[in-house]
Order: C-alpha cells, then structure tokens, then sequence
C-alpha cells in the first residue's frame, strides 16, 4: 500500500470515526463534556499522525509562531463581528452562543486551557487540515479539496443542533483550510488554532460581560 493510498484509507475511515465521536462527546452527559472531547482529540489526532507520516516530521520555526499569532488575531477579529451579526440575525443566536460558553464552568479554567491548547486545538489541525484535507486534495485538487474539508468539519459539528456553532465552525474551517491550501505551514495553523481556542474561550470571550449562560452547569 502506498502512502497515499493509506492516507487516503486513514482520511476515509477518521471521517466516519470522527462524525461517531462528535456525536458522542456533544449528546453525552454534558458534565463529562471536556473528558469527551479531549479523549476525540487524541483519538483523530493519532490517526493523523499514523495516517500522514509526514505530519509527524513538521517543526515549528520562529515564523511559523509568528504567523500563528497573526492568523489567531485575524479570527478574533471575524468572530468578534460574527457574534454580533448572529445576535442580530438568529433568533436564538444570544442563546445559543450563551450555551457554548457555559462549558467553560464545567472544568477549572487551566485545565480547560492545557486541554484546548495540547491536545483539542492540534488534533484537530492535524486531523481536519492535515490528513484529510491532503487526502481531498490529491483526489480534488488543492481549491476544492480545502472547500470539501471546511464543509465536512463543519458538517461534523451538526450533531449539537446549534445552528451558531455549526456556523462558525464552518467559518473558522474554512479560514483554516484556506490558509493550508495557500501553503500554509502545519506549526503555524496549531499555534493560531490553540492561541484562538484559548483566547476566545477563556481569555477574551466574545459574550457581553455579565450576560447569563443559559444551561450553565452548577
């Protein structure tokens, strides 16, 4: 078997493990979210690895920390006006964005930062825009693969039935396997992905202060 079939079989088979796990750690108990989601990251960021070789040999240099920094900036920013526009434009977008962030109280805020930022964040990079995004790309090209990797991570989010989430993880996907197909190196997506992971949620969180997180655990 060569190394494109195996990553194209890895692609294939991560999709479907994916989709079950994303069902799994969102429909679950909601206490035990976080011990979910981390034990998903690990899973698909496992087969990246044993899938692609080559996403084992990745380093990052000085730049690719740089731009990692600049590329999370850049997303706040969109995310800072999309939160807004989907409070205008949903009908449940306040509730629903209040409702993700309400998670943030199920675990100890340092915790949930080594958790998004060693394990959720890069997992995810070298699942989505890693393993499955090259496989798409040596069957559609480079354009069209990264347009089929952002709508089937964003599809991967459809479980929750938070048309916000859903929403702006078809958003951020798109951002991100935008960026990979332009040649963007793999250290500086994880760096932007856990520097936004952890900014957004934890940091500098785009809900208004003091705004009630419906559903928030006590």
């Amino acid at each position: 078997m060569t190394e494109s079939t195996r990553g194209g079989w890895f692609a294939a088979a991560g999709t479907a493990v994916a989709y079950l796990a994303f069902a799994a750690t969102f429909r679950g108990p909601r206490p035990r979210f976080w011990q979910r989601m981390t034990r998903t990251g690990a899973t698909l960021g496992a087969l990246a690895l044993i899938g692609d070789p080559t996403l084992r040999r990745a380093r990052p240099r000085p730049r690719d920390l740089l731009l990692g920094a600049g590329i999370a900036g850049a997303l706040y920013a969109v995310f800072t006006v999309g939160d807004r526009t989907a409070r205008r434009v949903l009908p449940a977008g306040g509730r629903e964005i209040g409702d993700i962030y309400s998670l943030r109280q199920l675990r100890p805020h340092g915790e949930l930062a080594a958790r998004l930022a060693l394990v959720v964040a890069p997992a995810e990079e070298l699942f989505w825009r890693g393993l499955l995004q090259r496989a798409l790309a040596r069957r559609l090209g480079r354009g069209r693969g990264a347009v089929a990797a952002s709508l089937l991570y964003g599809g991967a989010h459809l479980c929750t039935g938070n048309l916000t989430l859903i929403a702006a993880a078809t958003v951020a996907g798109a951002g991100w396997s935008g960026l990979a197909a332009a040649g963007a190196p793999m250290p500086s997506l994880i760096v932007s992905h856990s520097i936004w992971d952890v900014w957004i949620f934890l940091v500098q969180p785009t809900q208004p202060p003091g705004e009630a997180a419906p559903g928030a655990a006590t």
